[in-house]
């Protein structure tokens, strides 16, 4: 047998934080279903998108389009 104390019982979690945790869990599942369906871009920009934020960011200068 092993010497360490037992582990206490972790806290009920509330129905809401359940519910929480559930929705997280679908919306990382979704993400990570919409990134293997995305295809690969060939010859783009390295790094992040750069119009993630609805404008074109280029080496820090940003312009609409």
């Amino acid at each position: 047998m092993s010497d360490q104390p037992p582990v206490p019982d972790r806290k009920q979690l509330t129905p809401a934080a359940r519910r929480a945790l559930a929705e997280a869990e679908a919306r990382r599942q979704a993400a990570a279903a919409h990134a293997e369906a995305a295809p690969k871009e060939l010859q783009g920009p390295k790094g992040p998108e750069p119009t993630r934020y609805g404008d074109w960011e280029r080496k820090g200068i940003a312009s609409d389009f």
